[in-house]
């Protein structure tokens, strides 16, 4: 590794930690740097997802205090994300590179219409039925199907946790955004663990985006908790279209 690879994968972990905390997909930044810098697809993913473990925990602590009487859901929530990123740790294990990143595009894209439509979606189910405290069974097989997406993948793993919380749970967008960095935090680490015994990783690409995106935690939990609501759905929606184009022209 040079000392330009070495600045340019510290800056893009920054970059990405920002995202990761506010939005999410910040693997859409990081992990196409490091195969253009020659890392194989499969080490440039794992050490992707344990490098951006540690900006996903300080944009958590950034989100403090949004989280405060979420911790009985954030144990339901990050239980099932946690058996999830276990099998999709193991399918990419098992399974082709494209098998799965081939429906990565169509699953952003459900994200995105989720994130838009989710207010009168919200309204349309408040009215129908009281929604769960913790959003039932529905919402826990759905982040347990994000748990496997992001073990396996990770990118924009929060966009659809965000959009399944936020239609399934009667919660300000910004509680709901605190609790998808801890969800996206564990997938990672889990996943990660699960890697460490079975799989090549970098470890100075690790280091390098681990220092980048605790500074680029940081900094998206000061300032993604200032935004309002509505300009937060707009960021979500624009970083997730510029995801599937990406992933439609690599």
């Amino acid at each position: 590794m040079t000392p330009l690879d070495a600045g340019i994968i510290g800056s893009v972990g920054v970059v990405a930690g920002a995202m990761n905390t506010v939005v999410g997909s910040g693997t859409l930044l990081t992990f196409p740097v490091l195969l253009a810098l020659g890392y194989p697809p499969v080490v440039a993913n794992i050490s992707n997802g344990l490098g951006l473990v540690p900006g996903s925990v300080t944009g958590a602590i950034g989100y403090r205090r949004e989280l405060t009487g979420q911790r009985a859901r954030l144990w339901r929530l990050g239980a099932v994300t946690a058996v999830g990123a276990v099998g999709g740790a193991l399918l990419l294990l098992v399974l082709p590179a494209d098998a799965f990143e081939a429906v990565v595009p169509v699953l952003i894209l459900v994200a995105l219409v989720l994130v838009v439509l989710q207010p009168w979606l919200a309204r349309r189910l408040a009215l129908r039925e009281r929604r769960h405290e913790h959003g039932g069974p529905v919402l826990a097989a759905g982040v347990f199907g994000v748990g496997i997406y992001g073990g396996y993948f990770g990118a924009s793993q929060g966009v659809l946790n965000l959009a399944l919380m936020g239609i399934m749970l009667d919660e300000d967008l910004h509680r709901l955004n605190a609790a998808k960095n801890v969800l996206t935090a564990t997938a990672n680490l889990v996943s990660g663990l699960v890697f460490v015994f079975v799989a090549d990783i970098d470890w100075a690409v690790v280091a390098l985006l681990a220092v980048g995106s605790i500074v680029g935690g940081l900094f998206g939990g000061l300032a993604g908790r200032r935004l309002r609501p509505v300009w937060l759905r707009a960021l979500i929606v624009v970083v997730g279209l510029v995801a599937v184009v990406q992933l439609l022209t690599s």
